[in-house]
């Protein structure tokens, strides 16, 4: 590709524009500091009971099973379990949401690597309407469902 020459002229426009030129200072925006209880993660859980949760130490107060269920039934049935659990005072639960379909069987749409509430549980327990409720999360302990179930520990009634 050929360049045109530059003209004097066209080079001292050049230099005046970019003398002129000042960095934009643009101010970042303050964040207010927030008080919010709901940690995603789980994080609000306390060394010895994320210990008793991976070893299987703790027994879920009530379980809720979404075998078979729609993604809009599920997340409908589970946040209504999870207030009427928070609301009867129990403060950990197990959600089942299956493993999938890890033989990959049947059509090649259905073939995903986890189940779909598996995959969206975890997901949903993040909103602000399920994270309110919870202290946090854990994967099950084999005797409690093991890949296909999950606890959540609630916060402790109000």
């Amino acid at each position: 590709m050929k360049r045109r020459p530059v003209s004097e002229d066209e080079k001292i426009l050049f230099r005046k524009t970019v003398e002129t030129m000042r960095p934009q200072v643009i101010a970042k925006p303050k964040l207010k500091k927030t008080t919010a209880k709901a940690k995603p993660g789980g994080s609000d859980l306390d060394g010895n009971t994320k210990e008793r949760l991976k070893r299987g130490g703790l027994k879920p107060q009530g379980r809720i099973d979404l075998h078979g269920m729609t993604q809009e039934a599920a997340h409908r049935a589970l946040l209504a379990f999870l207030r009427r659990s928070r609301k009867n005072g129990l403060r950990l639960v197990l959600a089942i949401t299956g493993k999938g379909n890890p033989k990959k069987e049947g059509a090649v749409w259905t073939m995903r690597e986890h189940g779909v509430l598996k995959e969206m549980v975890p997901r949903w327990l993040n909103e602000a309407d399920f994270a309110a409720l919870l202290a946090g999360t854990a994967p099950a302990h084999v005797r409690h469902g093991g890949a296909g179930a999950l606890y959540i520990y609630l916060r402790k009634p109000e």
